[in-house]
């Protein structure tokens, strides 16, 4: 049986779905039989490989820099799993859509700071209008709630696209859970 080539990424979001991930413990052992991490923040890999099976996308979607990673995953991914609720519906990242990119900024760089009171120019990504979920800006082929998703909804999830089976997400976790 070929190896599923498998890329995990985490954008605007806390990494709690990572882990999760890891949380899988022993089961991890396991997947590996059946699965090569091609990119991941667990494997050193600078650049997104072409021709990955999966890709695990954890967080929305908040800067340039988010949406161009994205594209690129979604150009270079047979199947992109949106994992948890910040991927799936923006969540905590999107409260910033409430006040705006302009009184964010403001907030955090002059108002809380205490020295040098000015805008990043050249190491911070631009940052959307807006936050948004991936579904808004690429093809998701499965979604997979949670805040964070629970170890064996991730685990069961993938065992059932490495078997190629239905299976149903409902019974595992839900939004929030």
């Amino acid at each position: 049986m070929k190896k599923i080539r498998l890329g995990t990424i985490w954008l605007d979001g806390c990494s709690g779905c990572h882990m999760s991930f890891l949380d899988m413990d022993e089961r991890l052992i396991e997947l590996a039989e059946f699965v090569d991490v091609v990119y991941s923040p667990y494997v050193d890999m600078k650049e997104f490989p072409k021709n990955v099976d999966l890709t695990i996308v954890e967080g929305a979607l908040s800067t340039d820099h988010d949406l161009k990673i994205i594209k690129k995953i979604r150009e270079n991914s047979k199947l992109i799993l949106a994992l948890g609720d910040c991927a799936i519906t923006g969540n905590v990242s999107a409260m910033k859509n409430l006040y705006g990119s302009e009184a964010i900024l403001q907030k955090g760089y002059f108002d809380l700071a205490d020295l040098n009171q000015q805008y990043p120019s050249e190491v911070v990504p631009t940052l959307l209008e807006s936050v948004i979920p991936l579904h808004e800006a690429v093809k998701v082929d499965y979604f997979l709630p949670g805040c964070p998703t629970p170890a064996d909804a991730i685990y069961e999830m993938l065992k059932a696209l490495i078997e190629g089976r239905e299976i149903k997400i409902h019974e595992l976790t839900r939004f929030g859970k």
